[in-house]
């Protein structure tokens, strides 16, 4: 759609890497300072553009992983195989560096303060990314449900066993492993499905709504079992990714 004048949340800002942090072997989180920043929604994203010394530029969307602040936000990047932007965001980035953003952009997945509903996030692998906006922000009941092949592949684990234990009536966390289980796990291995859905899930008079991210398969599985298991279409919101040129 065509438009007269951009917006300036549209436009390209620079932006200053502040901080990096590891959260897995293939993942890292980077801490941005943008003057002027007002903001985000949690489960919105930005536009990230990186522009080589022949001028050549390409840009990928992430996902805020922060908790809105003004001036500064977090987005947490999975290196992606011969990918264009991650690799540099994951590996070779670091406090100084200059980069550009664009946004916040979403409006559809998003968690307004406003929204006093219990949520139920699931996540598939670095699909808690803005999931993880949201429990940052949380002050409504919050229920997690995490579900990535191993531990090891598990993003933000020891902030969300911490914020589980310091906030019992606010927030409770589930993880589902599909290829590797942690030692002494009380179940083998498997993936997400209707049972496990229905033990964590708000009760159906409890008006709350779930957010979905994750790969394009395991959103649209999950988005039919919340409904087979007799969740509202309308409370169900889904975001999804599938292979890009990362």
């Amino acid at each position: 759609m065509a438009r007269a004048a951009v917006p300036r949340r549209l436009t390209w800002q620079p932006a200053t890497v502040a901080a990096t942090r590891a959260e897995t072997a293939t993942a890292r989180t980077l801490v941005l300072d943008v003057d002027g920043w007002t903001g985000h929604l949690p489960g919105q994203h930005v536009d990230i553009r990186l522009t080589a010394p022949d001028g050549y530029t390409a840009h990928r969307s992430y996902s805020i992983s922060s908790a809105p602040t003004p001036n500064r936000l977090g987005v947490t990047v999975q290196a992606v195989v011969d990918g264009e932007v991650s690799p540099y965001l994951v590996d070779v980035a670091e406090p100084g560096d200059q980069l550009e953003i664009r946004g916040p952009l979403g409006g559809w997945f998003v968690r307004p303060p406003a929204d006093a509903r219990p949520a139920l996030l699931i996540g598939g692998g670095s699909g808690v990314a803005p999931l993880m906006s949201m429990v940052r922000a949380a002050t409504n009941p919050t229920r997690l449900l995490y579900s990535t092949r191993s531990p090891s592949d598990a993003l933000f684990s020891a902030e969300l066993a911490t914020a589980e234990a310091a906030n019992p009536g606010l927030l409770a966390v589930t993880h589902v492993y599909t290829r590797v289980t942690p030692p002494g796990w009380p179940a083998p291995p498997r993936r997400l499905d209707a049972n496990a859905l229905a033990r964590v899930a708000w009760p159906h008079d409890a008006d709350a709504v779930a957010f979905v991210c994750g790969p394009t398969g395991f959103v649209e599985t999950v988005a039919d079992l919340l409904v087979d298991i007799g969740h509202d279409p309308a409370n169900i919101r889904t975001e999804r990714f599938g292979p890009t040129g990362g």
